[in-house]
């Protein structure tokens, strides 16, 4: 790993590989938030973009975790590559995406990814698999052949990082952590012990 001062450059750098070496989900990542009750939440989500201003993804605004980000706009990611045998912890504030960058991003999903983004009633319970199916032919009936508009309980949000760590395997568990933390407006990095 080359240290830079900006972290942002190496996660430049690592995910450009990610996209080359990873067959699959090159930028899965798992969100942890914090529940109501105190408690971590973890899943995988998909990064759609990131910049100097933040690691941004997408969903449901009426679902379990963006409830949680309302009460509590902390969270972290980990992106974790088997290939590369590298992994980076991001965390961070959160924060919404702005409509028209919510809107520009659902204009490009599937048909059927904007039909089912209406249809979940996400994190509710369901009777069956079969009232997903009856809700999904309602929207698709309802939008027939025209745009489907995004609906105002979907969109994005952006991870606003202050803290990066990155892990790199290396043979006897000699693994290498370097940690960026940002303070008086700059990026400080120190090694950790693995």
């Amino acid at each position: 790993m080359k240290i830079q001062n900006d972290p942002l450059l190496v996660f430049t750098d690592w995910f450009a590989v990610a996209n080359e070496k990873e067959t699959i989900y090159p930028n899965a990542m798992t969100l942890a938030t914090i529940s109501k009750y105190g408690y971590p939440e973890s899943r995988i989500v998909l990064l759609k973009t990131f910049n100097e201003n933040g690691f941004v993804f997408f969903t449901n605004y009426d679902g379990q975790k963006a409830q949680e980000l309302e009460e509590m706009p902390r969270a972290s990611i980990c992106f974790h590559w088997k290939t590369l045998e590298k992994q980076v912890r991001i965390m961070g504030n959160v924060e919404k995406v702005s409509h028209s960058e919510s809107d520009a991003y659902f204009a490009t999903r599937s048909r059927m990814s904007q039909i089912v983004a209406w249809a979940s009633k996400q994190s509710q319970p369901m009777e069956s698999e079969y009232e997903l199916k009856l809700r999904v032919a309602k929207y698709a009936l309802k939008f027939h052949l025209g745009t489907v508009p995004r609906p105002d309980n979907w969109g994005g949000y952006r991870l606003k990082p202050f803290k990066f760590e990155f892990w790199e395997e290396r043979p006897s568990r000699l693994h290498r952590r370097v940690l960026y933390e940002f303070s008086n407006n700059s990026w400080n990095h120190k090694f950790i012990f693995p």
